[in-house]
């Protein structure tokens, strides 16, 4: 059989691949760099970067990319056979590189070079590498013993398995759920766009009436703009109870196997809890300093949040007589009073943001601040006819990467939005080797005339995915491990969260927020209602925010000991929730992000990043949102530079100095202005 992933390939033949080529690739791939890792380990010359660790660091690179194409396509548009592989490819490559970060002679080689690193004649960069390297062999198990070791692999194999479990009962519970509706009185106060795509489903289902699901484009309308109560109230509580109504796709007991493991793992390997391990290559540096990172936020947003939701209560009093404001009322109410108070209308502002109006406007901004051109390429094979590729080059004409764009949902798709890449850039003696990104989000599907409307958390949530594409797009290092965004995870939300107060400035939104019918400029009173929004129940929001980072750190910290997953979510939420819980909503069973995703002991990262971000936005503000110097010097300091450079150093040499948390609370409106 001709395998076109065993072939050299730049543009992954998307056109030529089947899942069956996936695993016996991964199979060949795998031997082929045993092999040249056997090369290093043999080698009789005294260990040198150049002979050891620069041959380690390419010795993966065709079964990386291997690797990274099958996840993503898990991920954005995956089938049955796909996850039947996963269960056999997913611990083949933990074993693997469990045999790589286990390798005693190896392990050797690169600590006799660490030993040496102050006299060696190593490159700054390749000092990095170094670093990273040691310290990934030492926090994976080559200091342990045998028996430690083989636990140790045992417990990456029962994690690979468990984790990707997680993830596919929670795409096959979002997909199982469907609710279909007769009659179009049920479904009053929903936008005539959306009754338009729900009549569309039911009729593909040969359903008459409308169909509702799971999937965010469908639930999160219901939640904000039905009158009927207690339609919301099943939405709300269908949402919540994905993977954990004790059938075969229940995730309660997977959650404890993955925190019971995590927990394993962490101690054999010298640590408290996993936290303690994570949090040891973080910015953070502790669960203690994360701890009171959330502490110190939540003391300023509680107070904020308990006066929004009085607000919000005797809103629903006035409005319906509704005595006690449950989960279920609560993005409806605030819909309502948003329009009270602003005059705000979604579904008018919506006619201002058609996606690929929003999508050349982002492509424009890029242009103004880093000189990108985008232009898009047909003829580049794609792994779904709904997925757009570009080409992008520099402001002198030279390529600097590929996009990949995916936007809208699909059974075949998990829930949330989030970039990954293809190919990482990467230099070699003879070229600079260009990334692969790939933007992957779940926007409304297109009307019966082709156009997309977003909503404005959309078009925000497009920026900042963009962001992260930019952080892998201007990427300029040596190594593949220290390249885009592989930094340090509460660095990494620095680039995307900084690129959403683009959405917010009238410079900008000239570019793109247009009527998508007349071209009418996006009108003064809607701007001034965007950024009046940008504090709008802010308490509440970020009080959500600090509940979802410390249940995650209780999961990771030693917190959790196997107690029922429920329970133990609402003793850790109970300070931050100002509802009543509702049996049976739980997050943790769908919270994908800590146990499927890379956020365990690092969802506060969101929050972390976003004092980076407002403090380094304000350096913007400053000298001008387009500020020629002020873009490079991002470019250059930030967005370039990868995992190559500590991120607080990096940091400073953009803003001048350490980060200030002023900034992000007088965003929120949870500091008075000067």
């Amino acid at each position: 059989m001709t395998n076109p992933l065993l072939e050299s390939f730049d543009v992954v033949p998307f056109d030529r691949i089947e899942a069956k080529h996936f695993l016996p690739a991964v199979e060949a791939l795998i031997n082929r760099a045993k092999s040249d890792i056997d090369q290093i380990t043999q080698n009789q010359d005294p260990p040198t970067f150049e002979n050891t660790l620069l041959p380690l660091e390419f010795s993966s690179l065709h079964l990386e990319r291997v690797s990274q194409c099958f996840f993503n396509l898990l991920s954005a548009h995956t089938s049955e056979t796909l996850q039947n592989e996963a269960q056999h490819i997913s611990p083949l490559l933990s074993h693997f590189k469990n045999d790589i970060l286990m390798n005693a002679p190896l392990f050797e080689r690169i600590k006799s070079i660490y030993n040496r690193k102050e006299t060696a004649e190593i490159t700054a960069e390749g000092q990095q590498l170094l670093e990273r390297t040691y310290k990934s062999f030492c926090r994976n198990g080559a200091l342990l013993t045998t028996v430690q070791q083989e636990e140790v692999r045992a417990i990456d194999s029962a994690l690979a398995k468990a984790t990707l479990t997680f993830g596919n009962n929670v795409l096959s519970e979002t997909n199982a759920f469907s609710l279909p509706i007769e009659d179009e009185v049920t479904l009053e106060g929903l936008p005539k766009s959306f009754l338009a795509r729900a009549a569309q489903k039911a009729k593909e289902k040969n359903l008459s009436g409308y169909l509702i699901g799971l999937e965010f484009p469908s639930y999160m309308p219901v939640m904000k703009f039905a009158k009927n109560r207690a339609l919301r109230q099943k939405l709300w509580l269908a949402y919540g109870a994905r993977a954990a109504q004790n059938n075969a796709q229940d995730n309660k007991a997977i959650i404890s196997e993955i925190v019971t493991l995590r927990q394993r793992r962490a101690e054999i390997l010298g640590y408290p809890n996993h936290a303690a391990f994570v949090l040891e290559e973080r910015m953070a540096q502790s669960a203690q300093n994360v701890n009171d990172f959330l502490s110190d936020l939540a003391k300023k947003a509680k107070p904020a949040a308990e006066r929004e939701l009085e607000e919000l209560q005797n809103f629903a009093s006035e409005q319906e007589n509704i005595e006690q404001i449950q989960p279920w009322d609560q993005s409806f109410f605030s819909e309502g009073l948003k329009k009270k108070r602003f005059n705000w209308d979604e579904e008018k502002l919506k006619e201002f943001f058609p996606l690929n109006q929003v999508l050349t406007g982002v492509f424009s901004i890029a242009k103004r601040l880093y000189g990108l051109r985008f232009e898009q390429d047909a003829a580049i094979p794609v792994y779904h006819n709904e997925v757009t590729a570009y080409r992008v080059f520099d402001e002198h004409g030279a390529f600097k990467a590929l996009l990949y764009c995916d936007f809208h949902p699909r059974p075949s798709k998990r829930d949330g939005a989030w970039m990954t890449s293809f190919k990482t850039q990467h230099k070699t003696s003879q070229e600079n080797h260009r990334p692969h990104i790939s933007i992957v989000c779940n926007f409304t599907h297109p009307d019966a005339e082709g156009i997309a409307l977003l909503t404005f958390q959309e078009v925000t949530t497009l920026f900042h995915e963009f962001g992260h594409a930019l952080h892998g797009m201007l990427a300029d290092t040596n190594y593949p491990s220290l390249s885009g965004t592989n930094v340090s995870w509460d660095f990494v939300e620095l680039p995307s969260q900084i690129m959403e107060n683009w959405c917010f400035q009238k410079e900008s939104l000239s570019l793109f927020a247009k009527h998508y019918k007349s071209q009418e400029p996006l009108p003064p009173a809607y701007l001034e209602q965007i950024n009046a929004l940008k504090t709008f129940q802010e308490g509440m929001q970020t009080l959500r925010q600090i509940g979802f980072a410390t249940l995650d750190m209780a999961y990771h910290d030693g917190q959790f000991d196997g107690q029922e997953v429920v329970a133990f979510e609402r003793h850790i939420l109970a300070p931050m929730q100002l509802l009543k819980h509702q049996h049976p909503y739980v997050m943790s069973t769908a919270f994908s992000h800590i146990f499927q995703g890379g956020y365990a002991a690092g969802y506060y990262s969101y929050k972390w990043a976003e004092v980076l971000d407002a403090d380094a936005f304000s350096l913007f503000e400053e000298r001008g949102i387009f500020d020629p110097q002020t873009a490079k010097s991002f470019a250059q300091n930030i967005l370039s530079q990868g995992g190559t450079i500590d991120p607080m150093t990096l940091y400073k040499k953009f803003r001048g100095r350490e980060p200030k948390n002023d900034a992000l609370l007088k965003r929120a409106g949870l500091l008075p202005e000067d």
